[in-house]
């Protein structure tokens, strides 16, 4: 039988964003952690470089506004970057406190600081870290923490379906008072209801055939504020992390870009370095560069992979530092400390999302969006290195600040949820069959280097995908993976619109029929509202 839950703060998501704002508001109000698989499986726990903040007198503020605003290719919202990077330190020093166990070094006065690398984009070394798993110190202590709090209650196996909202249920004016849940374990669809819902439900990497995320990230979150009316962004800018372990059985696992920052060279398979003709910053360039770079030099080689050696530094040295990747590569027969490592480009950030403004607020009244699913102008058209985590953390804190501020609306009757015109499905391999295609022709269509006649290709691909996964949707009940299939679909659609929208070359965007930068035409962030069919 159907259940109804009722709290004061949802959160859809339970990674580094969704937990820390969970933590920030659970002392007033009643909170509720929607986990769709474990409470720990989140973007966050893969995350192996770290979070960027100025935490060295060297440093300073100015140095990492400006090196955001580099990689973000002239659309980042300088307000944006100011307000994340001024609140860096203190994110830190509340991670800290919260148990994090980053790694330190000795400092002057005989006591430790945290020990800071240097990543891509950035000029100085401002990435605090926990060796090279840093997402996974970072999910397990706040996990930890919120398992602990009495006001918070964490439900792993929930798989969000839609939002429920005020004008779906022919109310004015509109908010989101809720979403419709499936509970995995048993089997049946509820409703929680709440004033303020909070989507912190990642990114959508598993739309790409290749991506360094985990399964989880099929971007619900966007699809279902989309379908809610609220407005999308920026779409079209999803970033391809240049280095993956290539190996048949590693799925993708990430090496880290922390180890290109401490001296890692890229090579081809005869030897050759390579990065020194695509920027002047090598190794260390913005990832869009490194990206097209290697999926240039593959293309141009007709090979599987390049290399990426770090083996010139002393052994101890990368175990030390890079424990995580020296192990996992160890499983697959690579030492990284006496041979280079086979890696490919994958599909790894979307720097765009649901439109929110620096409290977290979407377009819908009662609707918050915080982490990768959110657009906030912090990334431009290209996410610079360990950004994303910080944007995490403050985020978190900022639409905490929001909801305090704002008075909860009160909450409607809502009709459960209505299974009787639907049946099993009779034949779950449509599902698994549409996944395949889908994430082969965005691979093939919409990847690292496009043109407008692929894009053209992958609209129409598209079109009947959506159709045909929506009568599937109409007729039988909800399963994850159909729900999954369904969101992903969606977000597919976002992408190429929004990539057809851009007839330039920018950031993480790279056209062949537009290869330049267009700042007359297109120095501005492109968005998608209910109602936009172009």
């Amino acid at each position: 039988m159907p259940q109804q839950h009722d709290f004061d703060v949802l959160v859809i998501g339970s990674g580094a964003a969704g937990l820390s704002l969970a933590l920030a508001v659970a002392d007033r109000l009643r909170v509720c952690v929607l986990a769709k698989r474990g409470l720990a499986d989140s973007n966050t726990l893969y995350a192996q470089g770290g979070v960027s903040a100025v935490m060295d007198a060297a440093d300073s503020l100015e140095s990492h506004v400006e090196d955001t605003l580099e990689a973000g290719a002239g659309l980042c919202h300088p307000d944006v970057v100011a307000h994340m990077v001024r609140h860096g330190r203190d994110r830190i020093e509340w991670l800290l406190a919260q148990g994090v166990p980053f790694t330190t070094v000795p400092d002057e006065r005989g006591g430790a600081a945290v020990h800071l690398t240097q990543e891509g984009g950035h000029s100085r070394r401002r990435v605090v870290h926990a060796d090279d798993a840093t997402g996974q110190a970072i999910e397990m202590t706040l996990l930890a923490r919120a398992r602990a709090h009495p006001g918070i209650d964490l439900r792993e196996h929930h798989i969000a379906i839609d939002l429920i909202t005020l004008g779906k249920l022919g109310s004015t004016p509109d908010r989101c008072v809720g979403a419709y849940v499936l509970d995995k374990a048993a089997n049946r669809v509820d409703t929680f209801r709440a004033p303020f819902c909070v989507l912190a439900t990642g990114g959508a990497g598993k739309v790409y055939l290749y991506t360094s995320n985990p399964d989880v990230a099929t971007g619900d979150g966007i699809a279902m504020a989309w379908r809610a009316g609220c407005a999308v962004a920026n779409m079209e800018f999803v970033q391809f992390h240049p280095t993956c372990l290539y190996h048949p059985k590693a799925k993708s696992f990430l090496v880290t870009e922390a180890l290109r920052g401490e001296g890692g060279r890229l090579s081809l398979p005869n030897g050759e370095s390579f990065m020194h003709r695509f920027h002047d910053k090598a190794e260390l360039a913005p990832r869009d560069i490194v990206a097209r770079a290697i999926d240039y030099e593959m293309k141009r080689l007709g090979s599987d992979c390049v290399y990426l050696d770090i083996s010139h530094r002393p052994a101890e040295f990368v175990r030390a530092h890079f424990p995580t990747i020296h192990q996992k590569c160890l499983e697959f027969g690579i030492d990284i400390t006496r041979e280079p490592i086979p890696v490919v480009p994958a599909a790894h950030y979307f720097c765009g999302g649901v439109v929110t403004d620096i409290g977290g607020r979407t377009s819908l009244p009662g609707l918050l969006a915080i982490g990768e699913v959110a657009c906030t102008g912090l990334h431009g058209a290209n996410r610079m290195a360990s950004n994303s985590l910080l944007e995490c953390l403050v985020m978190g804190e900022s639409a905490a600040a929001t909801i305090f501020a704002e008075p909860p609306a009160a909450l409607p009757e809502i009709p459960a949820w209505d299974e009787s015109q639907v049946t099993d499905a009779d034949e779950e391999v449509v599902v698994a069959h549409n996944w395949d295609e889908l994430r082969r022709f965005m691979w093939d269509y919409v990847g690292i280097v496009r043109t407008t006649k692929r894009l053209e290709r992958a609209r129409r691909r598209v079109h009947l995908l959506r159709n045909e996964i929506g009568e599937f949707y109409a007729n039988f009940r909800v399963t994850s993976d159909l729900i999954e299939l369904r969101n992903l679909v969606q977000v597919a659609e976002l992408v190429i619109r929004c990539a057809l929208k851009r007839k330039e070359s920018r950031g993480l965007h790279f056209t062949l029929d537009y290869p330049d930068i267009d700042d007359r035409n297109y120095r501005r962030d492109t968005i998608l509202r209910a109602g936009d069919f172009g």
